[in-house]
């Protein structure tokens, strides 16, 4: 299911200086229009060519939900991306949903860390509520321990015993898969970063059942495993013009395929 159809880019006479972030990036210098013609479509390119900048403005004009960070918003760090989506971005919708969410790599950890906290926090509470109420009936009990008890109770349903226990790639296809709801538009920058490759193949598999649950994907990545997502749209941010190009051209895939047949080619040289 489709349902960001395209983006626009508005007429570019009113720029501000081209050496002011995110102006500075040439991919943005040059964009006219991108189209989405698949349900999954990576940004793939060197770090610095303007993928995940891209990615945060999508992000910002679409008022994407953030997991593991601040609203996008009120994001201090996209200060400057959220200006340029608002006066360059329009984008235009087959089915216009509000469902869906954006997760960079890096907020993942924190979100993590802050889920543990939130949990230790609450069991403290209840505690407390046991000590504070000692020879109170039980129902005065109870009635004090309610709220904290539904908190760790929703938690545990939508995460289990807690993100931190298990492996980082546990934990965030944990995450990911309890996060996701059906007909919703997820923007995902770098989910490989805690992901082993078998987990990268957990993911492509989830990856599959979503799309089938009418869901579409904007994700940037380094990964030759997720990019070989079958079906997919590959947009390589290191050419001239953004255009689709084939998994088999890129060279992430050449190199890595060429590294993996003969490591040792490359290693003499180091």
């Amino acid at each position: 299911m489709l349902h960001l159809k395209s983006i626009k880019f508005r007429q570019r006479q009113s720029l501000p200086s081209l050496s002011t972030f995110p102006y500075d990036l040439p991919i943005l210098q040059s964009l006219q229009e991108i189209v989405f013609s698949a349900p999954v479509t990576f940004f793939v390119g060197e770090n610095g060519s303007g993928k995940s900048t891209l990615l945060e403005a999508i992000a910002c004009a679409v008022g994407s939900i953030a997991v593991g960070s601040e609203s996008v918003k009120t994001d201090k760090s996209l200060t400057a991306v959220r200006k340029f989506a608002q006066q360059q971005l329009q984008l235009s919708w087959q089915k216009r949903t509000h469902k869906g969410f954006f997760l960079r790599a890096e907020d993942f950890f924190g979100y993590a860390k802050k889920l543990s906290q939130m949990r230790q926090e609450l069991e403290d509470d209840l505690n407390q509520v046991d000590e504070e109420y000692k020879g109170r009936s039980q129902t005065a009990v109870a009635l004090a321990k309610m709220p904290h008890a539904r908190e760790l109770q929703a938690i545990k349903q939508r995460y289990g015993d807690g993100l931190d226990t298990y492996s980082h790639g546990e934990s965030f296809l944990t995450l990911f898969q309890s996060r996701f709801v059906p007909d919703g538009l997820y923007l995902l920058d770098e989910p490989e970063a805690p992901l082993s490759p078998t987990r990268q193949l957990a993911f492509i598999a989830a990856l599959k059942q979503m799309v089938a649950q009418n869901s579409q994907f904007i994700i940037v990545t380094h990964s030759p495993i997720i990019m070989a997502y079958p079906d997919a749209v590959i947009l390589n941010f290191d050419e001239t013009t953004l255009q689709p190009v084939a998994y088999d051209d890129l060279e992430h895939v050449q190199l890595t395929k060429s590294f993996l047949n003969n490591p040792q080619a490359y290693l003499r040289h180091l």
